[in-house]
């Protein structure tokens, strides 16, 4: 036992210093707080628990789950880190709870936004391209994104799922109200950890659950391989063979592969383990081939078939395109997704929900300003030192100018790269995030945080229950990435005892019926969850470094 829990409740500590000692909201939103440092109605029972713990006793379990997670390669990889590149994964121990009708609010919203994104590149790349002919989104916007990808022009995937894995990154502001910072189409990277750190709670304080009807995660890795069984081509039969495509060892997000592989009871395989036939795809086996029928591929589109994309490549399989294209294999995610979650796409794609699906966004983004429009730019550039400045093409943090906390040095600069290169910047404006209850060296203190949800689509879309939250572990900041220093928690979705088995995911089927009334999931007297976003400067990427082979999405 990491004695979170005793046999009579929390593990009391002899320190004179409580966890809880002195903690003060911040002005923007507080999860667990009201601004009077009262706790909110779901967290009134966790607030009780950690109030019993000293400083120490809390520290002692943090080193206890570090150490864990240590000694079982619970870890991410950092490039060109003078410190390393191999982390120990960071957790901390106060949960984020989402109340069961907030969750379904955003199941809804989540759900339709990747319908309509997946209709998008099913349209792009199969279809007639409408929402460019019309002008929803700018030809030009499009055909220049690095994701746009040529190759991926007629190869069929099923039911229209070319993003069949995506983590949507949300963000709170300060009214409490959920906007969208980014889409992750291409391998968005997290999951295993969002797991990870499940067991780990458990573990740690298994009688805070007792108090709470939190919904499972450890059922994703059958639900993400029912998925991939979903989209299997026709000639795979009722059992289709299944792999995970890695860089290697080497690559930042290796756990997750392996992780991923022993979760769904598949191989993880490298390129050289696949060879093509006659535009069939076979796994090397002991004396023999082995057909494979969906690959969940963990590499870039880039180095994926060194025939078609970059001929040095040694991480992919030469001829895997061919095989795709004639219907043979599924690879999840498809080629192309990365121009559907460009920086430069992302503000519109409020209009493609309203395009393909003839409603109002259930989710709001962010206040996002293109570089391009000479009027937006024009005003941005007169305040830039209020706004956060991000490039479209990069991730994990890197090249974001936060205004407020730039020197007038690096802002004239900023606009002289804007000036130079308007299509390759875009500017959003700043929201105070929301915050919770974070473990430092002095007891609990406020710290701003994210919400990378993960959505499957196959046949039916599914929004997981929960998903990754990172949390910026230094006072004041707002970068929650890990490699920058961020950190994690897990994330609690609660279910009403009474009402748990009626909280289905969102399906196309839904989608197409009567799921939505007005542009509002259910019935027309529900409440709008369209907020008023803000934006926020938290570190665009994923849990780990872009690596060679792998969009660290």
């Amino acid at each position: 036992m990491w004695a979170g829990d005793g046999p009579e409740g929390p593990c009391y500590g002899a320190a004179v210093q409580g966890l809880l000692d002195g903690y003060r909201p911040t002005r923007g939103f507080d999860e667990a707080f009201h601004a009077d440092a009262s706790p909110r109605a779901c967290y009134r029972r966790v607030v009780e628990r950690f109030s019993g713990l000293s400083v120490d006793d809390a520290l002692r379990i943090e080193a206890a789950v570090a150490a864990e997670f240590k000694r079982q390669g619970i870890t991410f990889t950092v490039y060109d880190d003078d410190q390393g590149t191999e982390r120990t994964w960071p957790m901390d121990l106060f949960p984020r709870i989402i109340e069961a009708v907030e969750w379904l609010e955003l199941e809804r919203g989540l759900a339709q936004r990747l319908i309509a994104l997946n209709r998008f590149l099913e349209d792009l790349y199969i279809g007639e391209q409408a929402a460019l002919e019309d002008g929803v989104v700018p030809r030009w916007v499009v055909t220049s994104s690095q994701g746009f990808e040529r190759h991926a022009f007629g190869i069929n995937v099923p039911f229209g799922a070319r993003c069949m894995i995506a983590g949507i990154d949300l963000v709170r502001d300060a009214d409490g109200g959920f906007a969208v910072l980014e889409d992750n189409l291409r391998n968005p990277s997290g999951i295993s950890y969002v797991m990870e750190n499940r067991a780990a709670m458990a573990k740690a304080f298994p009688a805070l659950f007792d108090n709470h009807t939190v919904r499972p995660v450890d059922q994703y890795g059958q639900l993400l391989r029912s998925t991939l069984e979903e989209v299997a081509p026709a000639s795979a039969g009722d059992d289709p063979t299944i792999v995970i495509l890695t860089p290697g060892v080497y690559n930042s997000a290796y756990f997750e592969h392996a992780f991923l592989a022993r979760a769904m009871g598949v191989e993880l395989v490298e390129g050289r383990d696949l060879v093509v036939d006659d535009q069939v795809v076979y796994s090397r086996t002991v004396g023999a081939l082995s057909p494979v029928d969906v690959i969940y591929r963990r590499i870039d589109d880039d180095f994926l078939d060194p025939v078609s994309f970059r001929p040095d490549s040694t991480l992919g399989v030469p001829g895997l395109l061919s095989a795709a294209r004639a219907g043979t294999v599924t690879l999840c995610n498809a080629i192309g997704n990365g121009v559907a979650d460009d920086k430069a796409v992302y503000p519109y794609v409020p209009d493609l929900i309203r395009f393909y699906l003839g409603e109002e966004p259930l989710l709001a983004n962010v206040p996002t300003y293109v570089m391009w429009e000479d009027d937006q730019r024009e005003a941005c550039l007169d305040r830039l030192d209020e706004l956060v400045i991000k490039p479209v093409a990069e991730s994990g943090g890197y090249g974001i100018i936060i205004g407020p906390h730039a020197s007038d040095e690096e802002l004239a600069a900023a606009r002289t790269t804007i000036e130079a290169d308007r299509r390759n910047w875009i500017v959003q404006e700043l929201v105070q995030l929301s915050s919770l209850p974070a473990l430092a060296a002095d007891g609990l203190r406020p710290r701003h945080l994210d919400l990378r949800p993960f959505v499957l689509t196959g046949e039916r879309t599914r929004v997981f229950p929960g998903g990754l939250t990172r949390v910026a572990m230094r006072e004041g900041s707002l970068i929650v990435n890990s490699s920058q220093g961020g950190g994690s928690k897990d994330t609690w979705v609660l279910a009403e005892p009474e009402t748990e088995t009626e909280v289905d995911p969102v399906t196309q089927a839904d989608v197409n019926a009567d799921v939505y009334v007005d542009g509002r999931p259910g019935a027309a007297d529900q409440t709008d969850p369209d907020p008023d976003p803000g934006d926020r400067p938290v570190m665009n990427g994923g849990p780990e470094e872009d690596a060679p082979g792998e969009v660290g999405s």
